[in-house]
Protein backbone atom coordinates (compact mmCIF):
# COMPACT_ATOMS: atom_id res chain seq x y z
CA UNK A 1 0.00 0.00 0.00
CA UNK A 2 1.51 3.00 -0.85
CA UNK A 3 1.32 5.59 2.01
CA UNK A 4 -0.08 9.31 0.93
CA UNK A 5 0.77 12.70 2.43
CA UNK A 6 -2.41 12.45 4.56
CA UNK A 7 -1.21 9.11 5.78
CA UNK A 8 2.09 11.11 7.16
CA UNK A 9 0.60 13.98 8.32
CA UNK A 10 -2.05 11.90 10.87
CA UNK A 11 0.84 10.92 12.42
CA UNK A 12 2.23 12.74 15.77
CA UNK A 13 5.82 13.46 14.79
CA UNK A 14 7.48 15.21 17.60
CA UNK A 15 8.87 18.87 17.51
CA UNK A 16 11.28 20.67 18.95
CA UNK A 17 10.93 24.43 20.03
CA UNK A 18 13.93 26.26 20.95
CA UNK A 19 13.92 30.00 21.46
CA UNK A 20 16.87 31.97 20.04
CA UNK A 21 17.78 34.03 23.09
CA UNK A 22 20.72 36.00 20.98
CA UNK A 23 18.21 37.69 18.18
CA UNK A 24 14.77 36.51 19.83
CA UNK A 25 11.69 34.19 18.18
CA UNK A 26 11.85 30.61 17.89
CA UNK A 27 13.33 27.84 15.58
CA UNK A 28 11.49 23.98 15.03
CA UNK A 29 12.90 21.04 14.17
CA UNK A 30 10.96 17.59 13.43
CA UNK A 31 14.05 15.29 14.78
CA UNK A 32 12.43 12.14 12.95
CA UNK A 33 12.46 14.76 9.59
CA UNK A 34 16.09 15.33 8.95
CA UNK A 35 16.65 18.52 7.64
CA UNK A 36 13.00 19.62 8.63
CA UNK A 37 13.42 23.13 9.86
CA UNK A 38 11.65 26.31 10.80
CA UNK A 39 11.47 29.67 12.74
CA UNK A 40 9.36 32.82 13.33
CA UNK A 41 9.24 35.38 15.71
CA UNK A 42 6.51 34.55 17.56
CA UNK A 43 5.34 31.35 19.71
CA UNK A 44 1.92 31.64 18.09
CA UNK A 45 3.89 31.57 14.40
CA UNK A 46 5.97 28.53 14.98
CA UNK A 47 3.39 26.23 15.57
CA UNK A 48 1.82 27.28 12.32
CA UNK A 49 5.22 27.47 10.27
CA UNK A 50 6.46 24.15 12.30
CA UNK A 51 2.80 22.31 10.86
CA UNK A 52 3.47 24.09 7.34
CA UNK A 53 7.30 22.94 7.32
CA UNK A 54 6.48 19.43 8.34
CA UNK A 55 3.88 19.29 5.86
CA UNK A 56 6.41 20.69 2.60
CA UNK A 57 8.90 18.27 4.01
CA UNK A 58 6.64 15.05 3.50
CA UNK A 59 5.09 16.29 -0.10
CA UNK A 60 9.26 16.95 -1.22
CA UNK A 61 10.33 13.60 0.32
CA UNK A 62 6.99 11.67 -2.02
CA UNK A 63 7.84 13.68 -4.83
CA UNK A 64 11.39 12.72 -4.68
CA UNK A 65 10.80 9.25 -3.85
CA UNK A 66 12.85 9.46 -0.57
CA UNK A 67 12.10 7.21 2.65
CA UNK A 68 10.38 8.54 5.05
CA UNK A 69 10.37 7.26 8.83
CA UNK A 70 7.68 7.53 11.06
CA UNK A 71 7.81 8.86 14.42
CA UNK A 72 10.57 7.02 16.56
CA UNK A 73 8.91 5.21 19.36
CA UNK A 74 10.58 6.48 22.54
CA UNK A 75 8.90 4.34 25.55
CA UNK A 76 10.72 6.19 27.62
CA UNK A 77 7.91 8.63 26.77
CA UNK A 78 4.27 6.52 26.98
CA UNK A 79 4.86 7.26 30.68
CA UNK A 80 4.34 10.49 30.74
CA UNK A 81 1.05 12.56 30.12
CA UNK A 82 2.35 15.49 29.27
CA UNK A 83 0.94 17.21 32.23
CA UNK A 84 1.54 18.14 35.87
CA UNK A 85 0.12 20.31 38.29
CA UNK A 86 1.96 22.97 39.69
CA UNK A 87 1.15 25.48 43.03
CA UNK A 88 2.70 28.90 43.30
CA UNK A 89 2.55 32.01 44.95
CA UNK A 90 -0.79 34.27 43.78
CA UNK A 91 1.89 37.04 43.41
CA UNK A 92 3.92 34.95 40.87
CA UNK A 93 0.89 33.39 39.15
CA UNK A 94 -0.37 37.04 38.37
CA UNK A 95 3.19 37.73 37.09
CA UNK A 96 2.92 35.05 34.55
CA UNK A 97 -0.46 36.16 33.40
CA UNK A 98 0.85 39.46 33.05
CA UNK A 99 4.04 38.50 31.34
CA UNK A 100 2.18 36.13 28.60
CA UNK A 101 -0.74 38.93 28.03
CA UNK A 102 2.11 40.99 26.87
CA UNK A 103 3.72 38.55 24.70
CA UNK A 104 0.09 37.39 23.57
CA UNK A 105 0.26 33.82 24.31
CA UNK A 106 -1.78 32.17 26.97
CA UNK A 107 -0.20 31.51 30.22
CA UNK A 108 0.67 27.94 29.66
CA UNK A 109 2.21 28.40 26.46
CA UNK A 110 4.32 31.25 28.05
CA UNK A 111 5.15 28.72 31.46
CA UNK A 112 6.35 26.00 28.74
CA UNK A 113 8.15 28.73 26.81
CA UNK A 114 10.03 29.80 30.35
CA UNK A 115 10.36 25.73 30.86
CA UNK A 116 11.87 25.36 27.76
CA UNK A 117 14.25 28.28 27.29
CA UNK A 118 15.80 27.28 30.79
CA UNK A 119 16.01 23.25 30.14
CA UNK A 120 17.97 23.94 27.04
CA UNK A 121 20.42 25.71 29.22
CA UNK A 122 20.91 22.50 30.60
CA UNK A 123 21.56 20.69 27.48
Amino acid sequence: MKKTIDYYLSLPYRIEIIPDTAEGGYTACFPDLPGCITCSETMDGIIQNAQDAKKAWLEAALAEGIEISEPSEDDSLTKYSGQFKLRLPKSLHRLLSVHAKEEGISMNQYCIYLLTRNDALKA
